[in-house]
């Protein structure tokens, strides 16, 4: 199966390098001084469940010269989406899918504008990894696992096949059949873990330890959930005491991606985080007091760190 992961940082990395580990054809679209490294040095995977070092890598700031491809792992930053589309339309096999694992609940209809329908499925990606110098991805905790899932039927057969390629790669691959439930899950997670602890500046050991940040993630929690529900996914009843445990088995060190990025100064997701749930909070007619402010504390950052 040829493999393109489009975006090497934390979750195109580490999932790429188990590909390629296994002996598959994986291609790393990046650029700059990360992508300089990825040719030179390889790909080196620092991780508590399967480190790695790729002395070799493709890889290439080109989609088009890296196709076709079978699946395309889309794993950019959630403002990159239409042009990433457009660079790799042209390198996508004919029956070859896109498949995004990106935070947010948007991407897939997103790339369903720039290549239709058809060529895009579902993905989530549940694990805490990041780009710690240029070549080197830094994963931690003891989970990292993948689940894909179908808007259409024609897709079903290509996601079996991933599946079973991230099987003989030993990893955790599953093929749900409600991906729009499981996109949603992450998102009630994602929204108020990289809220709260971006707003804070702290782990998550911290906040959830915090009576009044504990008291600001489930209340951010459940915001979102009820906006899920609203929008007519199926979330379980349970979804927010599940999240809660969830966050309360995390490494107290463990930090969302958002945080990494306001601490290093780089541009935000927020506007696809709690700004997203502000926003269809408000479509619906949902109040939704935490994440909105949530999204107006982190409204100066959104572009990196303000230019005083």
């Amino acid at each position: 199966m040829r493999i393109l992961v489009m975006g090497a940082g934390g979750v195109g990395g580490y999932f790429g390098a188990q590909f390629a580990r296994a002996g598959h054809d994986v291609a790393f679209v990046a650029r700059g001084v990360h992508l300089a490294a990825l040719r030179e040095h390889g790909l080196k995977l620092e991780s508590e469940l399967a480190p790695v070092h790729l002395q070799r890598v493709t890889a290439d700031s080109d989609p088009a010269r890296l196709g076709p491809a079978d699946i395309v792992m889309f794993c950019t930053k959630l403002w990159d989406v239409e042009e990433g589309a457009r660079q790799i339309a042209p390198a996508v096999a004919p029956d070859g899918l896109v498949i995004p694992f990106q935070n947010g609940v948007e991407s897939h209809v997103m790339l369903q504008g720039v290549l239709g329908n058809e060529r895009v499925a579902g993905g989530v990606a549940q694990i805490s990894a990041n780009i710690k110098a240029p070549g080197v991805i830094e994963q931690v905790g003891a989970f990292a696992r993948l689940r894909v899932g179908s808007f259409s039927p024609t897709q079903e057969r290509r996601l079996r096949e991933f599946a079973d390629a991230g099987a003989r790669a030993k990893i955790d691959v599953e093929v749900v059949a409600d991906i729009e439930r499981a996109l949603w899950e992450k998102f009630v997670f994602l929204v108020a873990i990289s809220g709260v602890t971006s707003l804070a500046r702290q782990p998550v050991g911290v906040v959830r330890s915090d009576p009044d940040l504990r008291a600001t993630l489930i209340a951010a929690l459940e915001e979102t959930a009820a906006v899920g529900r609203a929008r007519g996914v199926a979330l379980e009843a349970d979804v927010v005491a599940a999240t809660i445990k969830l966050v309360d088995s995390l490494q107290p060190g463990m930090r969302a991606s958002m945080l990494n990025d306001l601490t290093r100064g780089n541009r935000l997701e927020a506007p696809w985080l709690a700004g997203a749930a502000a926003r269809m909070a408000r479509d619906a007619g949902l109040a939704a007091p935490v994440n909105a402010t949530i999204y107006a504390a982190l409204k100066p950052y959104l572009d990196g760190a303000p230019k005083v």
